[in-house]
This record gives C-alpha cells, sequence and structure tokens, in this order.
C-alpha cells in the first residue's frame, strides 16, 4: 500500500522578479509583526531585497551558526518573545530555516502556538519545503544533532526567486544542490516507482543536473553570469529542481546518506550541505541492494545495480567538474574519528545502517573509509 501524507504548507510562489511584491502581500499569507531570521554574509541581500518590504518588522535576528546549536535556537525564541513578535520571515539557507522551524516548534512548547514562517531560501537542499528540522545538542561531551519532524513548523509561505541565490558563495550553492539530489535518491528509501515522489524526483534530478553539467568550474556565479554562462533563468531552474526532490517530505523517510551528514556535521561541524558531495555516491553503491530495481527510475539502465552504478557516476562526476570535496581528507577530517563515527551511527540510526545488508557494522567501517 501507497500512501502520500501533506504538510499544512499554503503557499510556494515562484518566478523572476517577485520578491518585492510577493513581501508586500505577506499579511494576506498571516505573516504579521514577523521577526527577520537571517545571517551577517546575507547582509545586503536582506537590506536591499527583503527588509524595505517588512513594514511591520519586529527585529532582526543574526546569530544563527551552522547546524542550529541550541544555545541559539533559545536565544532566538527569546528574542521573538520579548519583541511580540507573531512570525518569522527566515531568509537563508538550510541552518537559518532549521532555526526558524525550532523557534516555532519551542514557541509551541512554551505558549501554545506556533510562530507561521516565511521562507525565502538562498540555497537549493529545499529546507523550506519541509517540516523536518534538526538541532545540535551541545551540553553533552560529545554534540549531537537531534532530528525533529513537526508538521506545523513547514513554512507557510516560500519564495522562490533567483535573486535570493544569485550571491551565495559558489560552493554552498552548488553543494547544496547535491544535497538536493540526495533527497531525490533517498527519498526512494521505503516508497515505490509509481509513488508521486519518484516521479516528480526523478525530474528533479534530470532538471538539476542538467544545469550543473554546464556550470563553469572555479568561477564565481554572478561572474558566470556575466559571462552567459549561465542566466537566470537556470538559477530558477535549479531551485525548482530543489522543490521537485523535496515535494512530499512528509512521506518519506532518508536513509544513510543524511544520517552519516548529520553526525558529520553536528557533531564535528563539517558544513551540512557538503557532506553529500562526499557521501551520497558512495552510500549509492553500498545500498544498491537495498534499493533494488527502484533506482532505476533515475535512469535507462537494465538493473538496479546498473542504475545506482550509473547514478552514482553521474554524481561523482558533476561533484569533480564543479571541484567540490569528495572525500573527508579533502576536508582535513582526522582519520582517527572514523571509529567514533560508526559507532553514533550504530547507536542513533541502527535502521539506516541496516540498509547496508548482512554484517552491517563491518560494512559501515568500509564505507566510512572509502568516504575518507
Amino acid at each position: 500500500m501507497e500512501k502520500i501524507d501533506f504538510l499544512p504548507q499554503d503557499n510556494v510562489i515562484w518566478g523572476r522578479d517577485i520578491l518585492a511584491d510577493t513581501l508586500g502581500q505577506l499579511h494576506q499569507h498571516g505573516i504579521k509583526k514577523p521577526m527577520l531570521f537571517t545571517v551577517e554574509p546575507l547582509d545586503l541581500l536582506w537590506r536591499n531585497f527583503v527588509a524595505p518590504y517588512l513594514s511591520d518588522c519586529v527585529g532582526t535576528f543574526l546569530d544563527l551558526p551552522p547546524h542550529v546549536p541550541d544555545s541559539a535556537v533559545l536565544q532566538a525564541l527569546e528574542a521573538c518573545e520579548a519583541s511580540g513578535s507573531k512570525s518569522i520571515v527566515a531568509v537563508g539557507g538550510g541552518s537559518v530555516l532549521d532555526a526558524a522551524k525550532a523557534v516555532s516548534h519551542f514557541h509551541q512548547v512554551r505558549h501554545g502556538t506556533y510562530l507561521p514562517i516565511a521562507a525565502l531560501p538562498t540555497t537549493l537542499s529545499g529546507s523550506e519545503f519541509s517540516h523536518y528540522f534538526g538541532v545540535t545538542e551541545t551540553t553533552h561531551e560529545i554534540k549531537f544533532k537531534r532530528s525533529y519532524a513537526v508538521k506545523q513548523t513547514v513554512p507557510k509561505l516560500v519564495i522562490v526567486d533567483p535573486v535570493l541565490v544569485r550571491g551565495t558563495p559558489r560552493t554552498l550553492l552548488l553543494s547544496s544542490a547535491i544535497k538536493g539530489i540526495d533527497h531525490a535518491v533517498e527519498g526512494m528509501r521505503l516508497v515505490g516507482t509509481d509513488h508521486p515522489h519518484a516521479i516528480l524526483a526523478a525530474s528533479g534530478v534530470r532538471r538539476f543536473l542538467r544545469v550543473l553539467r554546464k556550470w563553469p568550474a572555479n568561477v564565481d556565479t554572478e561572474v558566470a553570469i556575466q559571462r552567459r554562462d549561465v542566466d537566470l533563468d537556470d538559477l530558477l531552474q535549479l531551485q525548482l529542481a530543489a522543490w521537485q526532490c523535496y515535494f512530499f517530505p512528509a512521506s518519506v523517510i532518508y536513509g544513510l546518506s543524511h544520517r552519516i551528514g548529520h553526525i558529520l556535521g553536528g557533531t564535528y561541524g563539517v558544513p551540512h550541505s557538503v557532506t553529500s558531495c562526499i557521501t551520497l555516491a558512495p552510500v549509492i553503491r553500498a545500498c544498491s541492494s537495498f534499493y533494488g530495481e527502484k533506482l532505476r527510475i533515475f535512469n535507462d539502465a537494465e538493473s538496479g545495480v546498473d542504475a545506482a552504478a550509473q547514478l552514482s557516476a553521474e554524481i561523482e562526476d558533476v561533484v569533480a567538474q564543479l571541484g567540490l570535496p569528495a572525500r573527508l581528507r579533502d576536508l582535513e577530517f582526522e582519520h582517527d574519528k572514523l571509529t567514533a563515527v560508526a559507532r553514533l551511527l550504530d547507536k542513533y540510526y541502527p535502521r539506516e545502517v541496516a540498509d547496508l545488508g548482512e554484517d552491517a557494522t563491518q560494512k559501515l567501517t568500509d564505507l566510512l573509509e572509502r568516504l575518507w
């Protein structure tokens, strides 16, 4: 039996040059007296393209580090409480959006009401379409990024405009596209090929790869646009690909690539989007038997094993072409930490580790070695 679980996301508005008009209509979407969540590197974006259109904004909160530490969530929640905020406008990537969801959730825990969110995503991982968020618990001896799934925290409104990603640093933008592909592939974990996720995810991956393959190496986005290597429509295609890859997040459960990424990021500080550049292709190969024939949805391979090999090779080729990190050693990750990573995965994510098949513990050790 297949099914779709829907989220209470009211509107997604997309297109070129739609940001200002949509921000001017926030009240119609229930976004009133918002607190603006963003980060300092996006200063020019939010000051020039967002803040002028937030007539009743009650404040700005900028202290939102990567991987959403619990201390930052608490401070942001207290800022919302002190200002009388009734909603959140989140401008940023996955960490900013996760922080907004976490604050909305804990506001409900304290006060009985969620803070509605308007999401203005600046990366391509697709967090704006989901109810999942992670908070890194920092009070223990070993930090751990705990996952939450709270449907009421999904942003009520998502605004997708190429201007939001035009200034995103190259590595962050392009690695987040690989994270988007990760959502598409691991979303197949527990659904069949006739599930709407499969159909849209396959389209999203093709859309991603089509644009990424023509992206110039070692050139910032703005320079690439000026040289006409890519254009704003290409940026919009990447944004729509992220949506297609993550269209039904409440209907899917993600796998080992995501879980390794949670440990690498939350515990060891590896940039969240970069983790999929390192983990996704090797995990596809290692878990090909678990996925069986389902990965054929992404290509024309004759068997599931061939489909996994072809898809993982395509991802590796794009990562290499774009000059993104492909191994943990590229990030100066210490080899002697791999044993602790394996131990945390076995402890917190045994079902995902089991996707490796018989003798999963040894296979996990071998997989982590390949990642390094």
